[in-house]
């Protein structure tokens, strides 16, 4: 009955914080270059391929959290395939064309210098790597494969509200300077994605190999 209750309380939680992804998304519609993040990046949104990049992945990125849910309930899975399927191409489509680059030319862009820069930079990369195998392995009927992949995929992409929640619990528990937390936050809203992403895996797939 727990587990039963725990995913309820599992999608209430990511309905919440996709909803306060969407409000910081609506901050930049119209197109506005002086609110919210990008007040503290003019010194590079007047480049038009950073311009480009950011809009592109924030405007798409909203998108990725609704697919991507719907990959992963089971009553479309069961009941609504061909849903499941297109919204599947969707995210792929939209991660790999669009989202996906956009993250890695805003990644040489980030602050925190050279620690954060990379950190983005492995997010983006193994981002669109997972995403792509996932796609790969469906192509050829490799089911396993591709849950897996795409289950990792997913992990990274959760990175947009685990990254802040991070940056927030730093600054409430540990006070750090702001370009410090946002520092940790940069490699801990991912990796820790990553290792909640492995052990589910594991137990999810070590049963179907016994």
């Amino acid at each position: 009955m727990w587990i039963k209750y725990s995913k309820y309380l599992l999608w209430i939680g990511y309905v919440y914080f996709s909803y306060l992804l969407l409000l910081i998304t609506l901050q930049y519609i119209p197109y506005h270059t002086d609110v919210a993040f990008l007040r503290i990046k003019q010194d590079v949104i007047v480049f038009n391929h950073y311009r480009i990049a950011f809009f592109t992945h924030v405007y798409t990125s909203i998108f990725l959290m609704i697919f991507g849910a719907l990959q992963f309930s089971n009553y479309i899975q069961k009941k609504h395939i061909k849903l499941h399927r297109i919204s599947g191409r969707f995210y792929v489509g939209i991660l790999l064309l669009l989202s996906g680059p956009s993250g890695l030319v805003m990644s040489y862009y980030a602050n925190g210098g050279l620690f954060a820069q990379v950190s983005f930079l492995l997010l983006s990369t193994f981002w669109i790597l997972f995403t792509f195998l996932s796609f790969y392995f469906i192509l050829k009927k490799q089911v396993i494969k591709h849950q897996k992949f795409a289950i990792r995929s997913f992990a990274l992409t959760l990175s947009a509200i685990s990254l802040r929640l991070f940056k927030y619990l730093l600054v409430f528990f540990l006070e750090p300077l702001p370009m410090d937390a946002y520092r940790i936050a940069a490699w801990s809203g991912w990796i820790f994605n990553l290792l909640v992403a492995e052990i589910i895996i594991y137990y999810k797939f070590s049963r179907i190999s016994k």
